[in-house]
């Protein structure tokens, strides 16, 4: 029996810092077998440790992963670039004709936790948005049109 190609897939976000490296533990997570998956950002930051904190929580470690840049990830052939920002949605690089776009935008945490009354206030709102990736990434299949 013949294997399938797994999907190849690149969240980007602005820093690859927070939303872009959740949805991609959360891909790797539920979608490992049929999914190749990266992310990257549209300038280079570094893996914010409350959303590797809040992931450890859902029981995914992206401890491992680290932020890097588009360039890095241009010559892999992805089938699909979602972005989970507006500023990279805007500033998205290009990429080859076959490649698919989609925009999914969701809140920056780290910038809602700067107005946090409290450590657990900031928490929260990533809590908040890291359950909103998860729900959008469980949903990725039915979305990309990858069911069969």
């Amino acid at each position: 029996m013949e294997r399938k190609r797994r999907i190849k897939i690149l969240f980007l976000c602005t820093g690859n810092s927070c939303r872009s490296q959740m949805a991609e533990g959360w891909a790797r997570h539920l979608w490992g077998e049929v999914m190749e998956v990266y992310s990257a950002g549209v300038k280079a930051g570094s893996l914010d440790p409350l959303a590797v904190v809040v992931m450890q929580e859902a029981g995914v470690d992206i401890s491992s992963q680290y932020s890097k840049h588009v360039s890095e990830v241009l010559h892999i052939d992805f089938d699909w670039v979602i972005t989970v920002c507006d500023h990279a949605r805007e500033t998205c690089p290009n990429f080859p004709r076959k490649t698919k776009k989609l925009h999914r935008g969701f809140d920056d945490p780290p910038h809602l936790a700067k107005t946090a009354s409290s450590p657990e206030e900031a928490l929260q709102h990533y809590r908040r948005v890291r359950d909103e990736i998860r729900c959008f990434v469980e949903r990725l299949p039915e979305v990309l049109g990858t069911v069969e």
